[in-house]
């Protein structure tokens, strides 16, 4: 197998939403499944730690790097037939949804407005609105990393919970591409819930600034920004480091804010909603270069 050839030094604050991050010691753009694979195969041979990129939302990036190899997952293909979509995991929501609405085929609306692709949504178990992407994810075809096989997933197999999934529980599994299912429905009404969402979107969030959209996960019968509020952590400032006015589970990059400054923000508001109300907030993002 020929080896793939890997960049050096690439700064990561260009490629994540919340646009903070030092460089990868090595950073690849896998374009096919086939990168993909040569390049994991590369960084075992390398003995080089490896993290898996998407659209870069969802993650916090250490100023000081990553000391390893960052793939960026980029293959963006995807086939309609009547109802079903095959798509590969790097297709990005948004052209995810033009494509359903162009087609008249209803189950991404909740997403309009939202940064990401369809491997990290799927990963994540991405919600809004009551809805999830679960609910339109039929097979799911993974890598497994130890043995470098194939495995296709139904979606009982994929363990979908609230902002969970087996690709989120055992990471030695990677999502390569996604059959999606999906209702017909009038393209005009389409339109409008997307229209609607967008609305509500650009009122309630702060998409306005860099962030990695929601910071933590909503605890059992609470919203996480309602805890945060209650808290009096609204504005709350920590150098270029803002929680937002508009909703307080965002954290907003004011201009070159540093990781260490999310960090502490983060640590705030996780103590001062455990002092109050006893919930311990746990973390939606991932953090990536920081010690374990």
């Amino acid at each position: 197998m020929k080896k793939v050839k890997f960049k050096r030094n690439i700064l990561l604050k260009n490629h994540t939403t919340f646009k903070i991050g030092g460089p990868a010691e090595y950073f690849f753009e896998a374009k096919t499944e086939q990168d993909l694979v040569k390049a994991i195969k590369t960084a075992q041979e390398m003995k080089l730690d490896f993290f898996i990129l998407g659209s870069g939302g969802n993650v916090l990036v250490n100023d000081k790097g990553f000391k390893g190899l960052v793939i960026k997952i980029d293959n963006t293909k995807y086939k309609i037939q009547n109802t079903k979509i095959h798509a590969e995991a790097g297709l990005s929501l948004s052209k995810l949804i033009t494509a359903t609405t162009e087609k008249g085929l209803t189950g991404m609306e909740w997403a309009a407005g939202m940064p990401g692709t369809l491997g990290g949504a799927v990963q994540g178990n991405a919600s809004a609105f009551n809805q999830s992407i679960s609910d339109v994810v039929k097979n799911v075809k993974a890598l497994e990393i130890k043995n470098h096989k194939i495995k296709n997933l139904k979606k009982k197999d994929c363990k979908f919970k609230y902002r969970k999934s087996i690709f989120k529980e055992n990471r030695n599994l990677i999502i390569l591409s996604v059959e999606l299912e999906f209702k017909k429905d009038n393209k005009e009404e389409i339109k409008k819930r997307i229209k609607q969402n967008l609305k509500w979107r650009r009122k309630h969030q702060p998409l306005e600034y860099p962030s990695a959209g929601s910071v933590f996960k909503n605890p059992p019968e609470h919203f996480a920004g309602w805890l945060i509020e209650e808290c009096g952590l609204k504005e709350k400032k920590i150098g270029k480091a803002q929680v937002s006015k508009k909703h307080a589970n965002f954290i907003i990059n004011l201009g070159n804010a540093k990781s260490e400054e999310v960090l502490e923000l983060i640590k705030l508001i996780k103590t001062k909603v455990k002092q109050k109300f006893n919930i311990e907030l746990k973390e939606e993002i991932e953090y990536l270069g920081f010690p374990h």
